[in-house]
Parts: structure tokens; sequence; C-alpha cells
């Protein structure tokens, strides 16, 4: 697992023996604009450039693959764990949206919008979806077994959410894990974006944890129809799912889920 892990000694009270345990290694990743720094997150190390690209594009600063030019982690003496990556973007890539990303996301930020400047920016004004299929219960019941079964890191550590795509017919795409779960799914639409296959109508997003607004917010940026999770959406999630036409799916488990928002196939 890498860095995903780490191993170390720990005491179990109340005999006080030593045993050996795996947690999450959580990192900080430097988001650097052409040289010059533009937002910090903490996530857990693994598929930066997916990260990166997904992150970009889910608050508005890219629109697709050819707005990047190129994109790597720094090579610096001074960052010896590749925890700075720069981002080169194409010169087609109009000035409103580079002078944005300069001014709005320059925060330390460890969740999904904190990093931004103002609460009109956070709530970014986004198309509502027309939905190219509608996924059906059966087929949804059936993905947290997959998404579990999946979770190498997190049945190692119990500590990192996960977030994944899946076909219409329920098939497991893509999974990416990471102490934040906004991370992770960032990690998922990078990936799709970096192969040039966004946005992402006709999949399901499944997160691992609860559903709030930046979740269904990155969902929508990547135009994706139907986002299902293990735990409980937020009532503004629930909103901006109601307002954009996206179905949302809470408590999601091989027995049943609750629907808050949008149409499932019967």
């Amino acid at each position: 697992m890498g860095r995903r892990s780490r191993e170390l000694s720990v005491r179990r009270p109340p005999g006080g023996e030593s045993v050996l345990d795996h947690v999450a290694v959580e990192e900080p990743l430097e988001i650097r604009l052409e040289g010059e720094p533009m937002a910090i997150t903490m996530r857990t190390p693994g598929d930066d450039l997916d990260l990166v690209a997904g992150f970009l594009f889910t608050e508005g600063v890219i629109d697709g693959p050819d707005d990047i030019h190129a994109m790597a982690h720094v090579d610096d003496p001074a960052d010896p764990r590749g925890n700075t990556v720069d981002v080169v973007l194409a010169s087609g890539v109009p000035a409103a949206r580079r002078d944005r990303a300069r001014r709005e996301f320059f925060a330390s930020s460890s969740c999904g919008i904190c990093g931004t400047a103002t609460i009109e920016k956070a709530m970014r004004k986004l198309p509502p979806l027309s939905p190219s299929f509608l996924a059906t219960a059966a087929t949804l019941k059936g993905l947290p077994d997959q998404l579990g079964g999946a979770q190498a890191v997190f049945a190692a550590t119990g500590g990192l959410h996960a977030a994944a795509l899946f076909t219409p017919d329920g098939e497991l795409e893509v999974l990416r894990e990471d102490i934040g779960r906004h991370n992770a799914v960032d990690k998922v639409v990078g990936h799709r974006l970096r192969a040039d296959t966004t946005p992402v109508e006709d999949r399901i997003l499944l997160v691992s944890g609860r559903a709030g607004f930046e979740i269904v917010q990155k969902a929508l940026a990547a135009r994706i129809s139907t986002v299902a999770s293990i735990g409980a959406p937020s009532s503004l999630a629930v909103d901006l799912a109601v307002a954009s036409g996206m179905a949302l799916v809470g408590f999601l488990r091989d027995d049943g889920f609750n629907l808050y928002s949008g149409s499932l196939h019967s």
C-alpha cells in the first residue's frame, strides 16, 4: 500500500500489551497554478494527478482535459515526499478562470468548499441535468458489497473514505480512497477526465460516507445524474439534487435505501 498506510505499535488496555496496527496516511498536497500556490488539501497520497485534475474540473477552473497543458509533481529537493503538484493551463483557458483560481482557492482546505472565498462562489450556479438513464433499485442494492470488497486500504486501517463509479448495469469501473471524502470524488472524476471520458452522465457515483453539499455539487459539475451514499445526505445536498434533477440515494444497503430526489427505473 506504500505511503497510503503506516504500520505502528499501539497498546491495548487494560493489559497494555503491544500490538501492530495500520493507520491511514494523511499529508498535505499543495496545488500550484503555473508556479503560484493555489490551494492546499489534506489527502492520502496516491492518484495525486487524478485528484488535482478532478479538483480543477469540479471547481470550474477547467472545462476538460484540453485545458491542461502540463501537470506533474514538482521536482524540488525541499519537497522530497512529492507533496506538490504544479499545473500549466493551456493558452486558451480564459483569463477570468485563471484569475478566479488564484483569488478564490488560495487557502488551506481539507474540505470540499472551505477554501472558497465567498458564499456566493461556494454556491455555484450549474445547469440542471438531463439524465441519459435511470438506475434500477436492484442495481443500486448490489453496489455496497462491491464497494466494500474493493476498499483495500480501508480494510487495513478503517480510516479512509471511498468513491466509486459504476456502469448503469452495476459494474465497478473505478474506485479511489482518501482521508477526505471530497478528495475521493475528485480522484474518481479526475481519472475520467484524464482519460478524456467526461462528462459522466451515464455512471452511478457511490460514496462510502454521507452525501454532503460539496459531494453533490462536485457530482453535478461532472454531470453525474445518480449519486448514492452509504450514509445520509444533508438538507442542502437534497435541495441541490432536487433543483438539478439528480437522483440522490441515501442509507444504501443490500436490502433497501431512501430515495431523496429524482427517479429510478421500475
